[in-house]
């Protein structure tokens, strides 16, 4: 089974992946309905593409504090959940329907993010990696 294995390190917030996307799915070019978002950080220059996971209804208990070299994250930014109580981050704002990835619906797979991230911080592997 493919996934798509994210190089955060190289990613420059381009948000190409962001934009074809909504254009693959919506057929508009609206990153709000993206279900790939990019946690960008100005101050210490770091850019995380997250890929929206499964819904729940159920809030985390688990919030934690993520750690990159010296910088500290608050883990519920960085969660792939689709839609939870704390926040609506995959979520279609028009409708409210949670936004989950569906490696764009291809057999196999072959994610429009990934064919858009020119510079590799987005890739396709397989699951055993």
């Amino acid at each position: 089974m493919a996934r798509v294995k994210i190089n955060a390190s190289i990613c420059t917030g381009c948000r190409n992946c962001e934009v074809i996307c909504s254009l693959h799915h919506f057929k508009e070019a609206n990153p709000m309905k993206s279900r790939i978002k990019i946690y960008q950080d100005a101050d210490q220059r770091i850019n995380i593409p997250i890929i929206s996971g499964p819904f729940t209804e159920a809030q985390c208990t688990n919030k934690t504090i993520k750690t990159f070299g010296d910088l500290e994250i608050d883990g519920c930014a960085l969660c792939p959940v689709s839609s939870c109580p704390s926040r609506h981050i995959f979520t279609d704002p028009e409708t409210g329907v949670s936004l989950k990835c569906d490696m764009c619906g291809e057999d196999p797979p072959d994610p429009m993010c990934v064919k858009s991230c020119h510079i590799g911080a987005l890739t396709l592997v397989d699951d055993i990696e």
